[in-house]
């Protein structure tokens, strides 16, 4: 059913376009892969490496489309638009002269030694136990974390382009139905068409993907430079910037004023203050490599194509097309969520009383039923409905089954500006909870109300209440991106189609690829480690069933997402991975480039990594404000610096294992003779270029 609801939002030819392009793009990946010989002996070669026969440009595609999602256009251009601006770029920028590193340091030993999997290499150079423990960890960080945020964060950009849309009695517009159709359109060509298929589908997409994003860009400029002087202002980092500087001044010149301030408030800088939660300057040493390094070197869903390569020297080339290709990222991604906070700042305060009255409603409606109607959704506003019954539920829930811990609530600075009467009303609430007395609200006008609610929050440490905080933001920076196509591109003539069909894709792309890593690493790491001898047929449907497996519980996380306790999808998944891969690139570092390392150095670093993460994550947490020190200390700091500081630890410990028991003989890693190790000369040269050019992107940024 098309409701006018849904004209307002997309149109016939919209939805024309969208079907055509993702039918095209699922049709070609398997069309492209409907040669495998399942039955063969090259049959789990073909299903999980694409038979080993990708090219540079399938190679260079399939890594962009893979990595590029929903995580970028809602996680990171969310965080753009937020404070840190262009600093997020880091994750883009250091990835290419990552690449580069691994393209010529890393994949010609697993090319050689022709493994399926990255836990693979750890039992030749380690032990199983080590390969199982990365199987198996890899495993439930990919499918709960990675793969349900991008099935989560990819509903949540294409049903707010479908309100007012049902299909067969389904909402188009609901987040869980959204997740259902991405999560099950990905798994379908997985299981039938499995790496090969990825790629071809990946080439197109990868393609679309940064034509779409070039499209939001030019359009946000455009409006950037119609736009009125006297609400642009409202958005200015730079307290130099006046109505009159803008009046007259082109888009471009308009984006910098606004955006170019002092630290910390300027948007503009690669460079981040010491204190800076996320990514201050210490991190651009150290800790920004190791998830980068991790990501592009070890993480099975990216080098999965690597391993798929026809030579190293495509390989490489491959590697290295896609570190150029990095580069262009933050063009289409970051500077597109600056945009968004300077042109339609309101929309992501609509869009964060929603998030907020979420919140509240489902921890408490007591509080939600005393707040004013500013902090809640507009009943009349029919794009809200889908959250407005959402909301309901909530309520009726929390009413019926009060939750165990005690619900309190943090807000931001920008909060309790804009809603002081709320802020007020929140502290109240927070005080009687924990049995404090607090006075009347009329005497709250004069002073920090954030301030007086840490402090109040604070007083809990060290107390054995059992307390769970909810923080409340102005605006939902995750919309950023979402706002961007909703209110920039035409309704009707197969543009916004267009561009909602390469983000659509590219989340179908990024999630298959999970998929498809996962079961490669469930099917050759797990199952035929315990199944000894199992015929590649058996292999390829073991793969398929787990395909399906993974597919269904990420779907019923993925809705679980939408609350903002979460704090940003981007931290989110960023976050979890400080568990894992410090511990992974340490072990791999030394098993690389250290031949006399013990081998049960591998299961040290592994079970090292997710107690030391853990203990300064948490400790201080349990200890309470009672036990200050240098837990408490590093508990503050940005889970980056807390990922190098794991890593430093990890690779101390390593090194005084290898000095005082070094193996007696070098591990001889096995060897893929089909395999062309020529070296390419070409992107040698291309890489050189590439991190020279990044060390200028952030010379000019700096």
């Amino acid at each position: 059913m098309f409701t006018a609801l849904a004209a307002k939002y997309i149109g016939p030819v919209d939805i024309a376009v969208f079907l055509a392009f993702i039918a095209a793009v699922i049709g070609i990946g398997l069309w492209k892969s409907r040669g495998e010989k399942t039955h063969s002996a090259e049959g789990a070669s073909d299903y999980f490496l694409a038979g080993r026969g990708l090219t540079w440009w399938l190679i260079g595609f399939s890594l962009i489309a893979a990595n590029i999602s929903t995580e970028q256009f809602v996680g990171m251009s969310g965080k753009a638009a937020d404070w840190l601006g262009m600093a997020i770029a880091s994750y883009e920028w250091m990835a290419a002269v990552t690449l580069v590193v691994v393209a010529f340091v890393f994949l010609p030993t697993f090319l050689r030694s022709g493994i399926y999997t990255i836990p693979e290499f750890l039992q030749y150079r380690y032990n199983t136990f080590a390969r199982t423990v990365m199987a198996i960890a890899t495993l439930i960080i990919l499918v709960g974390v990675p793969t349900a945020s991008v099935i989560y964060s990819g509903a949540k950009v294409i049903t707010v382009n479908f309100q007012g849309m049902e299909v067969l009695g389904l909402d188009l517009g609901s987040i869980t139905v959204g997740c259902w159709i991405i999560g099950l359109l990905a798994a379908v060509y997985v299981f039938v068409g499995g790496l090969k298929a990825c790629a071809w589908a990946d080439l197109l997409q990868g393609s679309a993907l940064i034509l779409g994003g070039v499209v939001i860009l030019v359009f946000a400029m455009n409006v950037m430079g119609d736009a009125d002087p006297e609400k642009l202002i409202e958005t200015a980092r730079n307290e130099q910037v006046t109505v009159e500087s803008l009046q007259g001044a082109g888009p471009l010149s308009r984006f910098y004023q606004l955006n170019q301030g002092d630290l910390p408030d300027g948007k503009l800088h690669m460079v981040r203050e010491k204190e800076d939660p996320e990514i201050p300057w210490t991190v651009l040493i150290i800790g920004l490599w190791i998830p980068n390094f991790f990501y592009w070197g070890l993480n099975q869903y990216i080098t999965q194509r690597t391993l798929g390569s026809k030579s190293l020297a495509e390989g490489q080339k491959g590697v290295v097309f896609s570190a150029f290709l990095k580069l262009l990222i933050p063009f289409v991604v970051v500077i597109p969520g600056i945009l968004a906070f300077n042109l339609y700042s309101e929309d992501l305060q609509d869009m964060a009383v929603v998030k907020n009255a979420k919140t509240i409603a489902a921890y408490a409606p007591d509080l939600y039923e005393a707040l004013s109607d500013d902090v809640k959704p507009d009943p009349q506003d029919s794009y809200v409905r889908n959250d407005l019954k959402a909301i309901e539920k909530r309520l009726e829930k929390a009413r019926q089954n009060p939750p165990k811990a005690i619900p309190l609530f943090k807000f931001s600075e920008q909060f309790a500006r804009s809603r002081p009467a709320d802020a007020t009303r929140i502290i109240q609430h927070n005080a009687q909870k924990i049995g404090k007395e607090m006075p009347p609200s009329d005497t709250f006008e004069s002073v920090d109300l954030q301030a007086t609610n840490n402090q109040l929050l604070d007083e809990l440490n060290g107390t054995a209440m059992k307390a769970q905080t909810h923080t409340l933001a102005l605006r939902d920076y995750d919309a950023a991106f979402p706002t961007l196509i909703r209110r920039l591109l035409p309704v009707g003539n197969g543009l916004k189609g267009f561009v909602l069909a390469a983000i659509f894709g590219a989340v179908i792309s990024s999630l298959a690829s999970m998929l498809n890593s996962a079961s490669t690493i469930a099917t050759m790491d797990l199952y035929n480690k315990v199944k000894k001898n199992a015929k590649p047929f058996e292999l390829v449907s073991v793969g398929r069933v787990f395909v399906v497996l993974f597919v269904l519980i990420a779907i019923f996380i993925a809705p679980k997402l939408d609350d903002p306790a979460f704090g940003g999808i981007f931290t989110f998944i960023q976050e979890f991975q400080g568990f894992i891969s410090p511990g992974i690139l340490t072990i791999f570092l030394f098993g690389l480039l250290i031949h006399r390392v013990p081998r049960y150095c591998g299961t040290v670093g592994l079970l090292l990594n997710p107690i030391l993460y853990g203990l300064f994550k948490f400790s201080p947490k349990l200890l309470g404000k009672d036990n200050p020190g240098f837990l408490e200390a590093v508990a503050q700091w940005s889970f980056l610096d807390r990922m190098a500081l794991c890593f430093g630890i990890i690779v101390a410990v390593l090194t005084i294992l290898t000095l005082i028991n070094p193996l007696k003989k070098p591990v001889e890693l096995p060897v893929n003779p089909k395999m062309d190790m020529t070296q390419s000369k070409g992107a040698l040269v291309f890489g050189i270029g590439v991190c020279v050019l990044t060390v200028a992107l952030y010379l000019i940024f700096w």
